[in-house]
C-alpha cells in the first residue's frame, strides 16, 4: 500500500466511524506528512528520535532510534492482529 492508497482508505474510514466526522484525503495526507516528513522536512516523529526521545502509538508499537538508526518495536495489539490472537 502506497501513501496515496493510505490515504484513501484512511479518509474512507474517518467518514464511517462512528463521530461521523469527514476528513478529505488531503486532510489525511498532510497530517502523515506532518507525522512522517516529506522529503523538505522532517516530521515530528523523526525530530522526536533524533532528540534521544522514543516514540509510542498506543498498542500499535515504538519508534526508537540509536547510533542514527530508527527502529520499530510492534506493540502487542498488532502483533496479536497479525497472528489473529485478537480478543
Amino acid at each position: 500500500m502506497d501513501k496515496s492508497q493510505l490515504t484513501e482508505m484512511t479518509a474512507r474510514r474517518a467518514v464511517d466511524g462512528p463521530e461521523g466526522r469527514q476528513l478529505t484525503a488531503d486532510d489525511i495526507g498532510r497530517i502523515l506528512d506532518v507525522l512522517f516528513g516529506t522529503v523538505e522536512q522532517a516530521g515530528t516523529i523523526a525530530e522526536a528520535l533524533k532528540a534521544r526521545e522514543s516514540v509510542t502509538l498506543g498498542s500499535f508499537g515504538s519508534f526508537e532510534a540509536a547510533d542514527g538508526v530508527a527502529t520499530f518495536r510492534p506493540g502487542v495489539a498488532l502483533t496479536e492482529y497479525l497472528q489473529e490472537q485478537t480478543r
